[in-house]
């Protein structure tokens, strides 16, 4: 039988028949070995295959082909990946430059990582209704900054479900991965684009205005008008994984446009004679924000480590 994984909860997976019918399933136990470092051999979105048991639940013994997939390193100073989903058409980052803040490292870390998998990414400002107007100016400055980059940018309000629309429309047809920080308002968004989803929301510690889990597994919803979202749990730090030091500088998009001019073709763009980037950030064709998220990436690679 065949089947599409909705939900992991980590030892059980559940898996939507072409009828609708949905089927717990489990994993044989060879198959853990043929997914190389990863934590979750299996994913949201993967098609799978599997055989029933008497007990009315099933084994999944095969996955297909993935069209693509977004991956994480699965903790400090892990060899193992994390799967977060697969066979996407879009990843949406959702982000907020206050309660809690996002990080331009974390967001430009996940960007990068989409890049290198081939999946495509907008990003989601939510919480609107709340921030200042220096907020707003700092908001505003990013949106700008990648929509330069070609990537799609909503500012919205998903308490007050304001701009939602637009987004809802974006999405339409789509199978959507939503990720960010814990306390970034996930739940709440689904909540309001998928109301019969009935996802969980917490209050953010105020203590450390920092966002308290909410999802503890992944799963898949649909959308009325058709497509797909995948929530998953809020991540504190995204640690890229399976990036060559000569490599990462292709998943910056203005990175990867200047170091075409470089004099080595295999520069790392931080202290070679002929670097044609270093220039473009001193000049600001390049921002400062970006070149120091790509260092931080740069530096995983040289220590194993990430933020």
């Amino acid at each position: 039988m065949k089947g599409l994984v909705v939900k992991n909860t980590g030892s059980w997976y559940q898996v939507k028949t072409d009828e609708g019918e949905l089927i717990e399933c489990r994993i044989k136990g060879h198959f853990r070995l043929q997914e190389i470092r990863s934590t979750n051999p299996i994913a949201v979105g993967d098609n799978v295959e599997f055989e029933m048991n008497v007990d009315g639940t099933a084994m999944i013994h095969s996955i297909s082909d993935r069209k693509n997939y977004i991956i994480r390193r699965s903790s400090n100073l892990s060899k193992q990946s994390q799967i977060l989903a697969a066979n996407l058409d879009m990843v949406a980052l959702i982000v907020t430059i206050n309660y809690p803040e996002t990080s331009t490292i974390f967001i430009d870390r996940f960007l990068a990582s989409a890049e290198a998998y081939r999946v495509p990414a907008c990003i989601v400002f939510n919480k609107i209704d709340r921030y200042s107007d220096k907020e707003n100016e700092y908001m505003n400055g990013l949106m700008e900054l990648y929509s330069s980059l070609d990537y799609p940018v909503f500012k919205i309000s998903a308490l007050l479900s304001e701009n939602i629309t637009d987004l809802v429309s974006f999405l339409n047809g789509k199978t959507t991965l939503f990720s960010g920080n814990s306390g970034v308002g996930k739940s709440t968004l689904i909540n309001a684009i998928a109301p019969h989803s009935l996802a969980k929301t917490a209050e953010i510690s105020t203590y450390h205005n920092k966002g308290m889990h909410t999802t503890t597994f992944s799963e898949m919803f649909d959308l009325q008008l058709g497509g797909r979202i995948i929530d998953t749990p809020g991540i504190k730090g995204f640690g890229t994984f399976d990036m060559e030091e000569t490599e990462i500088g292709h998943y910056f998009k203005e990175i990867f446009k200047y170091s075409a001019f470089c004099k080595f073709a295999n520069c790392t763009h931080v202290h070679e004679p002929g670097c044609a980037v270093i220039p473009a950030v001193k000049e600001h064709f390049i921002s400062t924000s970006r070149y120091q998220s790509y260092l931080s990436v740069l530096k995983d690679c040289t220590e194993g480590k990430y933020r």
